[in-house]
């Protein structure tokens, strides 16, 4: 995953590298047609590792844990052959049985440090930071690559407790070059707020895969991030 904090030099938007996508799964996706738009929404971007889309996670909740690694099977080449960083929500044991590049976890899925014990240092480990600057703060101390917050938007994708404010971006730029991702109900549309704000990827599901053509919902990202 691009924009870790061994390539930023210095803190605030202008020293960060440009805001690329975190796309997320859809919740309970056909696999065979999904790893199809998964493969065409990637090449939308242009040649591997230059385009818009920085990392893809693998979300899926109440399915066998057989059917999440061979779902991991399927897709992790695909984001592999472009240069797209995979990583899996929740779980660092089948991060760490399926060879994911990295872990995705919740208030509730155990701590960074266990995380990276199990997983080893080069692993990308985000934590759910909801809308609160505490939860940033303690994430970052236990050596994160990356705090998520939100949701910023209404979503369908899940159950929302936790809405939060472009300033947060803002201040987590301000004060850390560890890279921040902003979350929940983001569009092409909506989308620029957050970019100017300071977020370094903006975690999409629904606004890439309910579009009619997700190859061309990426591009409608990517020309609005510009």
């Amino acid at each position: 995953m691009s924009g870790t904090t061994d390539s930023l030099d210095g803190f605030g938007r202008e020293a960060r590298p440009p805001c690329q996508l975190y796309l997320i799964s859809p919740p309970a996706p056909d696999i065979e047609a999904h790893a199809a738009a998964l493969d065409a929404a990637l090449k939308a971007g242009g040649a591997s590792g230059g385009g818009p889309v920085a990392a893809y996670q693998l979300r899926l909740k109440g399915v066998p844990d057989d059917a999440i690694l061979s779902a991991a099977a399927r897709l992790m080449p695909i984001c592999a052959a472009h240069d797209v960083a995979f990583i899996l929500n929740d779980r660092a044991d089948l991060a760490k049985a399926c060879g994911a590049d990295g872990v995705h976890l919740g208030q509730s899925d155990g701590s960074v440090e266990s995380a990276r014990r199990l997983l080893g240092h080069d692993a990308q480990i985000g934590v759910t930071c909801h809308d609160s600057r505490h939860l940033a703060m303690e994430a970052g101390e236990a050596g994160a690559n990356y705090v998520a917050f939100g949701a910023f938007y209404p979503t369908g994708t899940k159950t929302v407790a936790h809405h939060a404010s472009p300033d947060i971006l803002a201040w987590w730029t301000g004060i850390s070059p560890i890279p921040c991702v902003a979350i929940g109900g983001i569009t092409a549309d909506n989308c620029r707020p957050l970019v100017e704000a300071g977020a370094d990827f903006l975690a999409v599901s629904a606004g890439v895969w309910n579009a009619e053509d997700p190859a061309e919902a990426i591009l409608a990202f990517a020309r609005a991030m510009r």
